[in-house]
């Protein structure tokens, strides 16, 4: 039979080696699909020796997933679509700050949360798409403008029921104020063509088959697209160019409230806004960087330059659920 102390010090040794073990992998939940952020996390992997395991589902589960964990936590890391989404988690208490001099210096402040809870690791932006055979670009100049009578029986949009148009409304509320944004919304629900659609990439088929004329999309939407179908009849428009600019949104990550790994889930929050990391995350999910020092992919720069909006896209979180409301009395579905 071993000594006591003998013992102390083996079952000692054990937790330092598990504990040990724990700190070479990160788990991270994330909304965005396989092939989507495998290639990043592979080459984290490569650089660091650190595993990445990640489990993927649609936004609101994982969120309560984490919240029932509690602090019995999994993940490391939340990585999702949209500030609005991030948003809500920071209110749902399942994230927590870490503030960071790596991702101050690589991501714009506009890119992440005030709070610190989050920050943004691609843009993409959602704009205008209009057919090539029935529209010239020299017609289109806003958003705005698409609830104009000339555009009557013309328009098609995604349901209401998308945070990505919840966070376009948002921010037309903190620009022009709920009055003149609900009347935008109307003229819009007043000229569609058909009913709303579940998603981009129905707006664009129809635009292209032609349903409707103009459309607001992401822009990821419509690289996807094209790439299978090059000699798709829809180009995009950049709006708002003599004001506000184009309505830009991200994807983003946050470090859950319960982490396991902190420390490690910090270096790759900070790895991935590196020009290294954002090159292949960008590239393989056909988005801008975030990190203003990192070009876009050829296929991406090729749809031309624009002026983005500058407004925080926290403002997308925190005018959620007014826009939501508004868009319900539109009648926007």
């Amino acid at each position: 039979m071993l000594p006591k102390r003998l013992l102390t010090a083996l079952a000692l040794t054990l937790i330092g080696s598990t504990a040990a073990q724990a700190a070479d992998e990160v788990v991270v939940y994330s909304s965005r699909i396989d092939e989507l952020i495998k290639p990043v996390f592979d080459a984290y992997t490569a650089k660091t020796g650190v595993k990445v395991k990640f489990i993927t589902d649609k936004e609101a589960p994982l969120m309560q997933r984490i919240k029932a964990e509690g602090e019995n936590a999994t993940a490391d890391l939340l990585l999702t679509v949209d500030a609005g989404n991030l948003w809500q988690a920071e209110q749902m208490g399942i994230l927590q700050p870490f503030t960071s001099p790596v991702v101050d210096a690589n991501i714009p402040q506009q890119y992440r949360a005030s709070s610190h809870a989050w920050t943004g690791l691609s843009l993409r932006a959602r704009t205008i798409a209009y057919s090539t055979d029935r529209v010239k670009p020299g017609e289109l100049t806003t958003y705005e403008a698409l609830a104009d009578k000339n555009w009557e029986g013309r328009l098609c949009l995604r349901t209401a029921k998308k945070v990505y148009n919840q966070s376009l409304t948002a921010t037309m509320i903190e620009v022009h104020g709920a009055e003149k944004t609900e009347k935008i919304l109307k003229g819009w629900v007043s000229n569609l063509s058909t009913d709303v659609f579940s998603d981009d990439v129905a707006v664009l088929e129809a635009i292209n088959a032609g349903q409707c004329d103009v459309g607001i999309v992401n822009t990821y939407y419509y690289g996807r697209l094209h790439k299978q179908k090059p000699d798709l009849g829809v180009k995009l428009f950049w709006p708002n160019q003599a004001d506000r600019g184009v309505h830009v949104n991200l994807s983003g990550i946050g470090l859950t409230k319960h982490a396991p790994h902190p420390e490690a889930a910090k270096a790759l929050v900070e790895w991935m806004t590196t020009p290294e990391a954002q090159k292949i995350f960008a590239d393989v999910n056909q988005e801008f960087p975030a990190n203003p020092a990192v070009a876009p992919s050829e296929e991406v720069a090729a749809w031309g330059k624009f002026v983005a909006d500058t407004l925080p896209v926290e403002v997308a979180g925190k005018r959620q659920a007014e826009a939501i409301r508004m868009m319900d009395r539109a009648g926007w579905n």
